[in-house]
C-alpha cells in the first residue's frame, strides 16, 4: 500500500474502530476477494464490536492498493458515506504517466488525426461522470448522427484528476454497435477475457448472454472496482440489459430512451448538433495545414453547407487534405445534396452521411417510417408545433407526441420545449436528407398537408391564441407552391382578408418576400393585381408594422380604384358600414403619385442612416437605438440585428465586396463587421470627437475606408492596418458625411461649416470647395442668416450628378453645370442619410421619422407634382366643396373638391387667404403686410390701402362679405370695409395676435401670446371685454354654439371655461402633461374637447369641468397614437363623434372615449382639419403640401 493510503487509514482508525459494524464489511471485501474465510474468522473471534473492527483495519494496513480500494467501496455500499469520505483523499493515485497506459489498457480510442476541443461538453460530461461518486449508474452522451458523440466520450477521460478521483480503477471501452445476440455475446465474451487476463475466475469463456452477464458482475466488483466501463453506440436497450452489472457506465447512443430498461441514477448529456463556424474553419485549417485566415472564401460556404456537423465537416477536410484544389468541386456536391459523392475511408462506420442517416430510419418501427416520411416537408430552422402534426396525421395531440418523441429518442428530430406545448425540428442534414430521399413524394406529401388543413381552418380566421396559427400564416403559402396548388395560392395571396389577418400578426416583410418568392405563380392569374399587392404592403409596411394594427381596409380605400386592393376594400367596407362602421373615401387621390418603392420601419427611433450592398441585394442602417439592421432589399425581410455601440449609430456602410458592413459612432468609435454573420472583426477609436461618417472605396483591390468626426477631421484607414493612415485637415466645423468619387480618385466631403470639399484620395491634400449654402438661399423662405447644413451626399454611378440633404428635402444636382435636376419629399422629419443604388435606379432615404424610402429615380426627376402650402381656406356650399391654397411656387388656387378643377389666380407672396361666404371673393395677405381681394367673376383686384407693418396671419370675410377682418404679427386686428375703403383698427394686444373668431352682433374675440382674450365692437373699433386667461400662450379659442361661453387653451397646459359675463374662469381645467393647443365646444355646448402636444384628448362636461374620457394613451412604443400634437377637433352635430387632425387624422366615439377610425395621411403635422355642416366631408392638407377631401362612405 502506498503512503498516503496507509497514512490516511491510520490518520482516521480511532473514528473507523469507533463506527464500523465488521461483518457486512467483510462480506464485500471477501467477494473482492482482498479478505480469505481464515481472517474473517480472526476478526470474528474478537470480543467487541471496536476490537473487532481494530483487527480488521489491522489486517488492511498490512495488504495492497486494492484492499484499500475494496475496503472504501465497501464503506460506501454499506451506508458509511461519512467514513468513507474520510478515506475519499487516500485512495492510490493512478499517474498521470500512466493515463495513457490506463485508456490504452482500456480499448480507449486515440484522439483522431484533426481535433479540435470542445471545452464546454467535455466539461459537462465530467461533472455527471462524478456524480456517480462512486456507485452505480448511467451517464449517456446522447445525440445525432456524425455529431462527436464518441471523440466526446473519449476526451472525457483523458483526464487525470477524473482517474484519480473516480475512477482508479480504470476504463475499459467496448464499441457496441447495432448487434444480434451473438454478436453481442462475442462482445461479451471479449470483455470478460480482457479483464480477467490472468484467468483467476474462470479458464473458459461464458458461454451465453445471461453467463456473460453474471461474469461481467464479478469481474467488476471483485478485479475492477471503482472502474468505468464505457459504451460506444449503443442502439438497443435489450443489449443495454446485458451491461447492467452494477457498475458506472458511460455510453453513447442517438436513441436516449435506451436507458428507459436499466435501474440506477442516469444522467444525461445532449449534443449539439452543430459546431460553430470558427470551430468548423478550425478543423478544415487543420486538415489542409494553412492558417484560418488564408483559407479560401469557398471555406466559409462549405462551413454553412455542412450545416456544422462535425462528420462532414471532417470528410470534406480529410478530402482536401488530398485534393487540395478541389474547394470549388466540393461545395457543389454539398449544395447539391450529393452526399453519396462525399465519402471517405475513416475511423467512422459509415463512409457517407447519407448511410448514417439511413441506418437510423431503418432502425425506426414499420408503422412509424410513414410518419417520418411525412417530415420531408418541414423547412430549415423552423420549429413546428404538435398541433400542425395533429392537423396533419389527424391524430390526438397524445397520439402524436407518443410517435414523435420515439424519433427524438433516436436523435431524428429534435425537441424544444416552450412553456405547456412542445415545438419539434430536423437538422438541416435531415432536412436535406429526406428532400432528397423522398424527392417524388415531395408534391403529395405538400398536397397532404394542405388539404389536411382545409379540413380544420379558414386561413383568415385563424386565431393567434392557436398554438399553430403562427406556423400556418408562416408556410401555408410555402406548401400550396410545393403542392403546385396554384390556384388556391393565388385566392389566398390575392385576398385582403388574409393580407390583414397575416401583417396584423407577422407584419408586412415576410408577405412582400412571398410576393417576389412566388412571383412567377401569380403573375400566371394577374399580373397586375399581383403588383397591387405587393406595392401596397411595400408602401405602408411602416404603418402595418405598428401598434396600435391599423385598419386594413381604410388603407385599402386609399390606393388607385383601378386596384384590386381598393375593390376588395371597397366590397368590404360597405359591408361594415352597414353595421355601423366608418370609412372615408379619398375622394381627389387620383391627383397624387407615389414616388417611393418600399416603405420600413426596422428601428425603434430616428435612423440616420441606409446603403445599399454592393449587389443591391441588401439593405443595411443604424440609427438612435444603437443599433446595426440588416435587411433585404426588395422586401424589407430582416438578416441582422446588431446592438453595435454603446451610443447612438451615426453611419454605417458595405465595403465594395460586401463582405464588411463600417458602423461609426457617437461613442467615438469606428468597427468593421462581418455582413453575413454579424461578428465584429476591427475597431479603431482615434478620433477624439463623435464620427459621423464612414465610407469604403469603390475597388476591393485595396479597401480603404473613410471617416469623418465632430473633430473636423476626416481620416483614412487600411484593414489591414492597426492604426490611421492618413488624416485630412480643412474642414472648421463638423464632418457631417464622406463619399469616395466612383473611380476613387476623389474623397467628397460635408460639413457643417457649409461647404462640400473634394480631396485627392491618394495625396490627402484639398482639391476643390465648394459653397452650398449659395444654392439654398435661392430656394424659397430665403434667410440671409440662415445656417445650412449640409446633412449627407451621394454620387451617381457615371459621377454626373450629386445628391445633397439638407432639412427635409433631397436635391439632385448636375455636378458640372451645379443645376437642380429634381427635389422629392415623403420623409415626416429631417433626413439624415440619401444613396443611390448600384445601378442608378432607386435611392434610399433614412430619416428622423424612424422609416426608410427607397424612391425610384426615374419617377423622382420626372415627378411635376404640385405641392400646396397649409394655409388653405374651404367652403362647403350644397354639394361643392371649393378650396382656396398656395401652392410652392407662390400660385393662388381655387380647386374644386369635386370635379379636381383647378384655376390658378395669381402669383403673390401669399401668407394667407380665404374665401367669401358665397364664392364671390378671394382675399389674401402676405408677408409684408399688404392685404387684396380678388373678384373671382371679373378678375377685379382690390388692394388696401391699410397695410400691415408685418406679416398677415389670418384673413375672414363677414357673412355680408363687404368686410375684411386680419391679423398679424404687429399685434394690430384691421377691420376693413373694404367696399367703402374704409379701415377700423383694433389696438390693446400686446403680442402677435394669435388668431380670431367673428361673435354675433358685430362683435369680434381675438386671442394672443401675451395671455388674454379680448371682445371687440368691429363697428365702433371699442374694446368691450379683457379676459387674462393665461400666464402662456392662449393658443386657441372656440366659442359654445349657444354664444354664452367660450374656451381658451394654453402653452401652461391648462385649459379654461370662461363666461362672456364673468372676468373669472367658470372651470380651470388641468390634467394635461403637454402645451393645450386646440379646443372644441359639442353642438349643444355641453361637451368640450381639448388637445395637447403629446397626442392627448380629452372630453369634458362643460357645466362642472369634470373630466369624462381620455383619448388617445401611450402605444406599447411609447409614442402618441395621434403621431404627434393634436392641432384641431370638432365634433359631429349630434355629439355622438368627434374628428381631431395631428399627425393623422382620428375619429372618436365621445360615448365611449375609443377610436373609431384614422386615416393616415403620406405626411404629417396636419394644422386644420376642415369640415362640412353634415359632418360628411373632410379637408386638409398634410406637411408634404398634399391636399385631401375626404369623404364618409355611404
Amino acid at each position: 500500500m502506498d503512503a498516503k493510503a496507509r497514512n490516511c487509514l491510520l490518520q482516521h482508525r480511532e473514528a473507523l474502530e469507533k463506527d464500523i459494524k465488521t461483518s457486512y464489511i467483510m462480506d464485500h471485501m471477501i467477494s473482492d476477494g482482498f479478505l480469505t474465510i481464515s481472517e474473517e474468522e480472526k476478526v470474528r473471534n474478537e470480543p467487541t464490536q471496536q476490537q473487532r473492527a481494530a483487527m480488521l483495519i489491522k489486517m488492511i494496513l498490512k495488504k495492497d492498493n486494492d484492499s484499500y480500494v475494496s475496503f472504501y467501496n465497501a464503506l460506501l455500499h454499506e451506508g458509511y458515506k461519512d467514513l468513507a469520505a474520510l478515506l475519499h483523499d487516500g485512495i492510490p493515485v493512478v499517474s498521470s504517466s500512466s493515463v495513457r497506459t490506463v485508456l490504452c489498457e482500456g480499448g480507449v480510442p486515440q484522439r483522431p488525426v484533426v481535433f479540435v476541443t470542445r471545452k464546454k461538453l467535455v466539461n459537462a460530461i465530467q461533472q455527471k461522470l462524478s456524480k456517480l461518486k462512486g456507485e452505480p449508474g448511467w451517464v449517456t452522451i446522447h445525440g445525432m448522427a456524425g455529431c462527436g458523440k464518441s471523440v466526446l466520450a473519449a476526451e472525457a477521460v483523458r483526464d487525470h484528476s477524473l482517474l484519480e478521483g473516480c475512477f482508479p480503477g480504470g476504463v475499459h471501452w467496448v464499441s457496441v454497435g447495432k448487434q444480434d445476440k451473438s454478436g453481442l455475446l462475442m462482445k461479451l465474451q471479449n470483455l470478460c477475457t480482457r479483464l480477467d487476463q490472468d484467468e483467476s475466475f474462470s479458464q473458459r469463456l461464458p458461454l451465453n448472454i445471461e453467463e456473460a452477464k453474471d461474469r461481467l458482475r464479478i469481474l467488476m466488483l471483485r478485479k475492477h472496482p471503482r472502474s468505468l466501463l464505457i459504451l460506444d453506440d449503443v442502439w438497443d436497450s435489450w443489449v443495454l440489459k446485458a451491461f447492467d452489472s452494477q457498475c458506472q457506465i458511460l455510453l453513447t447512443t442517438r436513441d436516449k430512451s435506451v436507458t428507459d430498461s436499466v435501474m440506477g441514477p442516469k444522467y444525461v448529456v445532449p449534443v449539439e448538433s452543430s459546431l460553430g463556424k470558427e470551430k468548423g474553419l478550425e478543423i478544415l485549417s487543420l486538415f489542409v495545414n494553412m492558417k484560418k485566415a488564408d483559407l479560401p472564401e469557398q471555406a466559409h460556404s462549405i462551413i454553412k453547407e455542412c450545416k456544422g456537423s462535425p462528420l462532414v465537416v471532417s470528410l470534406i477536410g480529410a478530402l482536401l487534405r488530398d485534393f487540395p484544389n478541389r474547394w470549388e468541386y466540393y461545395l457543389k456536391q454539398l449544395q447539391n445534396k450529393q452526399f453519396k459523392r462525399i465519402r471517405k475511408s475513416s475511423s467512422y462506420d459509415y463512409e457517407a452521411l447519407d448511410e448514417a442517416m439511413s441506418i437510423s430510419v431503418e432502425m425506426l418501427r414499420e408503422d412509424i417510417k410513414d410518419y417520418y416520411t411525412d417530415l420531408s416537408i418541414l423547412q430549415k430552422d423552423v420549429k413546428v408545433p404538435t398541433k400542425v402534426l395533429c392537423i396533419l396525421w389527424d391524430m390526438e395531440t397524445e397520439e402524436v407526441e407518443d410517435i414523435l418523441q420515439e424519433f427524438v429518442n433516436k436523435s431524428l428530430l429534435f425537441c424544444d420545449r416552450n412553456g405547456k406545448s412542445f415545438r419539434y425540428y430536423l437538422h438541416d442534414l435531415q432536412v436535406d436528407f429526406l428532400t432528397e430521399k423522398n424527392c417524388s413524394q415531395l408534391q403529395d406529401l405538400h398536397k397532404k398537408i394542405i388539404t389536411q388543413f382545409q379540413r380544420y381552418h379558414q386561413p383568415h380566421t385563424l386565431s393567434p391564441d392557436q398554438e399553430d396559427c403562427m406556423y400556418w400564416y408562416n408556410f401555408l403559402a410555402y406548401h400550396m407552391a410545393s403542392a403546385k396548388m396554384h390556384k388556391e395560392l393565388c385566392a389566398l395571396m390575392f385576398s385582403l382578408d388574409w393580407i390583414k389577418a397575416k401583417t396584423e400578426l407577422v407584419g408586412p416583410a415576410h408577405l412582400i418576400h412571398e410576393f417576389v418568392e412566388y412571383r412567377h405563380i401569380l403573375d400566371e392569374k394577374d399580373c397586375a393585381v399581383s403588383e397591387n399587392f405587393q406595392e401596397f404592403l411595400s408602401l405602408n409596411g411602416h404603418l402595418l408594422g405598428r401598434q396600435p394594427f391599423p385598419n386594413i381596409v381604410q388603407l385599402g380605400l386609399c390606393e388607385p380604384e383601378t386596384s384590386e386592393v381598393y375593390q376588395q376594400a371597397k366590397l368590404q367596407a360597405k359591408q361594415e358600414v352597414d353595421n355601423g362602421m366608418l370609412y372615408l373615401e379619398w375622394i381627389n387621390k387620383k391627383n397624387i403619385t407615389n414616388l417611393s418603392r418600399l416603405v420600413v420601419r426596422p428601428h425603434t427611433d430616428a435612423v440616420y442612416h441606409a446603403c445599399f450592398s454592393e449587389d443591391g441585394q441588401r439593405i443595411a442602417s443604424c440609427g438612435a437605438d444603437k443599433t446595426l439592421q440588416v435587411f433585404k432589399a426588395e422586401t424589407g425581410e430582416k438578416l441582422l440585428e446588431i446592438k453595435a455601440h454603446e451610443d447612438e449609430v451615426l453611419c454605417c456602410a458595405f465595403s465594395t465586396d460586401d463582405r464588411f458592413i463600417a458602423t461609426c459612432s457617437v461613442d467615438k468609435k469606428v468597427k468593421i463587421w462581418n455582413s453575413m454573420t454579424g461578428e465584429l472583426v476591427h475597431t479603431y477609436d482615434e478620433h477624439s470627437e463623435q464620427v459621423n461618417c464612414c465610407h469604403f472605396t469603390n475597388s476591393s483591390h485595396h479597401l480603404l475606408l473613410a471617416t469623418g468626426s465632430s473633430d473636423c477631421f476626416l481620416k483614412l484607414w487600411d484593414l489591414n492596418q492597426k492604426e490611421c493612415r492618413n488624416t485630412m485637415f480643412g474642414h472648421t466645423n463638423s464632418v457631417n458625411h464622406c463619399r469616395f468619387s466612383p473611380d476613387d480618385k476623389l474623397l467628397a466631403s460635408c460639413s457643417a461649416d457649409g461647404t462640400l470639399k473634394l480631396w485627392d484620395a491618394t495625396s490627402a491634400n484639398e482639391r476643390k470647395s465648394i459653397n452650398v449654402k449659395q444654392f439654398f438661399l435661392n430656394l424659397e423662405d430665403p434667410q440671409e442668416d440662415m445656417e445650412v447644413i449640409v446633412k449627407c451626399c451621394s454620387w451617381s454611378a457615371d459621377g454626373a450628378r450629386i445628391m445633397v440633404a439638407a432639412k427635409n428635402k433631397i436635391f439632385l444636382w448636375n455636378t458640372d453645370s451645379r443645376s437642380k435636376v429634381a427635389d422629392c419629399r415623403g420623409h415626416l422629419s429631417w433626413v439624415h442619410g440619401v444613396m443611390f443604388s448600384p445601378d442608378g435606379s432607386s435611392f434610399l432615404t433614412s430619416s428622423d421619422d424612424q422609416t426608410i424610402r427607397l424612391w425610384e429615380t426615374k419617377k423622382v426627376c420626372k415627378n411635376s407634382a404640385v405641392m400646396l402650402k397649409q394655409e388653405v381656406d374651404v367652403v362647403f356650399q350644397e354639394n361643392e366643396v371649393m378650396v382656396l391654397a398656395v401652392d410652392h411656387i407662390r400660385r393662388l388656387q381655387l380647386i374644386n373638391g369635386r370635379t379636381g378643377q383647378i384655376d390658378y389666380l395669381t402669383e403673390a407672396q401669399v401668407s394667407c387667404c380665404c374665401l367669401s361666404p358665397h364664392l364671390q371673393y378671394i382675399a389674401f395677405g402676405d408677408e409684408n403686410g399688404a392685404i387684396e381681394i380678388l373678384e373671382l367673376v371679373n378678375n377685379r383686384i382690390f388692394q388696401s390701402r391699410f397695410q400691415h407693418k408685418k406679416t398677415v396671419w389670418h384673413i375672414q370675410f363677414t357673412a355680408d362679405e363687404k368686410t375684411l377682418i386680419s391679423s398679424s404679427d404687429d399685434a394690430e386686428i384691421q377691420v376693413w370695409n373694404w367696399q367703402l375703403d374704409k379701415c377700423i383698427f383694433l389696438r390693446g394686444h400686446q403680442e402677435t395676435v394669435k388668431d380670431f373668431r367673428l361673435l354675433k352682433n358685430s362683435r369680434l374675440l381675438s386671442w394672443s401670446f401675451d395671455g388674454t382674450v379680448k371682445v371687440w365692437n368691429i363697428i365702433t373699433g371699442n374694446k368691450e371685454k379683457d379676459f387674462v386667461c393665461h400666464q402662456g400662450t392662449v393658443l386657441s379659442c372656440d366659442i359654445s354654439h349657444d354664444a354664452t361661453k367660450f374656451s381658451s387653451t394654453s402653452a401652461d397646459k391648462t385649459a379654461k371655461i370662461w363666461s362672456f359675463d364673468l372676468l373669472l374662469p367658470l372651470h380651470e381645467l388641468r390634467g394635461h402633461n403637454g402645451c393645450v393647443r386646440c379646443s372644441a365646444f359639442s353642438v349643444d355646448s355641453t361637451l368640450l374637447a381639448t388637445g395637447d402636444d403629446n397626442g392627448e384628448i380629452r372630453i369634458w362636461n362643460v357645466s362642472n369641468g369634470e373630466l369624462l374620457h381620455l383619448c388617445a394613451p401611450l402605444s406599447e412604443e411609447g409614442a402618441a397614437t395621434h403621431g404627434g400634437w393634436v392641432t384641431d377637433l370638432c365634433f359631429s352635430p349630434d355629439g355622438k363623434m368627434l374628428i381631431s387632425a395631428g399627425g393623422y387624422i382620428k375619429w372618436w366615439n365621445v360615448v365611449t372615449g375609443e377610436s373609431s377610425q384614422t386615416f393616415y395621411t403620406n405626411g404629417t403635422n396636419l394644422k386644420k382639419i376642415h369640415v362640412s355642416p353634415d359632418f360628411k366631408t373632410y379637408v386638409t392638407v398634410d406637411n408634404l403640401g398634399i391636399l385631401y377631401i375626404l369623404q364618409t362612405l355611404e
